[in-house]
């Protein structure tokens, strides 16, 4: 990746909203420490968007429904630290068919900026993005995981519950893909994205993984912008030294695809700043 030095400049036109806390469960750096990263970088803005809390004990990767307000403290802590830093709150919401009252029962919880929407479980119980799905993949399974995860995606989307999504092409991460043209794909979520005016994230947690690319790939933020739809930039940090990882890269891949402006959230009211 190039060094981020050249960019350091420029951050102030770019936010960070899909950032972890060890609330979550697999993450490192509380937010007063990623917000004392974004004042050395000169970040725009800093957003936080932990895995929604469920009202049961529902996986080990999200925070409990008990943590809620620490959460809300963690973020309020950070804001009262560095108030010269714009700090927004959110939450990633996984889209489960069926669940989409409790999303809009925690819409009531807290003043959030931003609701992000991710899939990470099909309706089978398949988590796209875990180790223990490997073995599908090498199975033969890659291309029906693909279908349903692109199917649900849309669905994701078009419930409108979200003020933007997640990682397009997550089941991409251990590095596999089907044969052929993908925009099969990609062309019935573009096509919702664009009804519903909802921006997607260019996620460079990608190139950290065995994919090693963003999320999403070239073609799908090709079509997106062919159709009008926004995108933000953002890193998905577990740990303060991923704050604003591959920032350059993705700017200029947003750019050389025909993008100039980025989404900003506040109290989930959408703005547009130039981009860098």
């Amino acid at each position: 990746m190039a060094e981020l030095s050249t960019l350091n400049s420029q951050l102030s036109t770019l936010s960070d909203y899909h950032v972890h806390t060890p609330l979550c469960h697999h993450a490192t750096g509380w937010p007063v420490e990623f917000a004392a990263r974004a004042v050395a970088l000169g970040l725009g803005e800093l957003g936080f968007a932990d895995h929604n809390p469920m009202p049961e004990q529902f996986d080990e990767w999200r925070m409990s429904r008990a943590d809620l307000p620490r959460y809300l403290d963690e973020v309020e802590k950070a804001r009262a630290q560095f108030p010269q830093l714009t700090i927004r709150l959110g939450l990633e919401c996984d889209f489960l068919p069926g669940r989409e009252a409790w999303i809009d029962e925690l819409r009531g919880l807290a003043d959030w900026d931003y609701f992000i929407g991710s899939v990470h479980y099909l309706s089978d119980g398949t988590e796209v993005d875990s180790p223990a799905a490997i073995k599908r993949y090498r199975g033969g399974d890659g291309d029906a995981i693909w279908a349903q995860y692109w199917k649900t995606y849309e669905r994701a989307i078009r419930s409108r519950l979200f003020d933007f999504v997640a990682h397009p092409d997550l089941p991409k991460k251990f590095g596999f893909r089907p044969a052929g043209d993908l925009r099969a794909f990609y062309e019935p979520v573009i096509a919702a994205l664009a009804e519903t005016r909802t921006p997607f994230e260019i996620n460079t947690a990608g190139w950290r993984k065995d994919c090693a690319e963003q999320y999403p790939a070239r073609e799908f933020v090709e079509m997106a912008r062919a159709a009008d739809v926004p995108l933000l930039i953002n890193s998905d940090a577990h740990a303060v030294a991923e704050l604003t990882f591959g920032f350059e890269e993705a700017v200029a891949l947003a750019k050389s695809t025909g993008y100039l402006r980025t989404a900003r959230f506040y109290r989930r009211e959408i703005s547009f700043v130039d981009l860098p």
